[in-house]
């Protein structure tokens, strides 16, 4: 869930830091005329590149060792220990 609300922060940084530019060179966000296609597209271009190279890193840098051994779910003592790679 973490990862999914990073992701999405992460796509939604080109925009609010835009708009950030916007506020701080004292026009008005809010005006349609600052949200032109080509700004929209360029900001999308951004939000993506940083999302693709988040699941990159996800991908690259988490996970379990390369050359763990899996242990799958089991019972002891009556209580459920989740699966785990050592």
């Amino acid at each position: 869930m973490s990862r999914t609300i990073l992701e999405i922060a992460l796509f939604i940084t080109p925009f609010a830091l835009y708009a950030i530019y916007l506020v701080a060179t004292q026009r008005d966000a809010r005006e349609k005329e600052h949200w032109r296609l080509k700004v929209l597209t360029i900001c999308t271009c951004g939000g993506l590149a940083l999302v693709i190279a988040s699941l990159i890193f996800f991908a690259h840098f988490g996970g379990a060792p390369p050359g763990g051994t899996y242990t799958p779910a089991h019972m002891e003592n009556g209580k459920l220990v989740p699966g785990q790679i050592k």
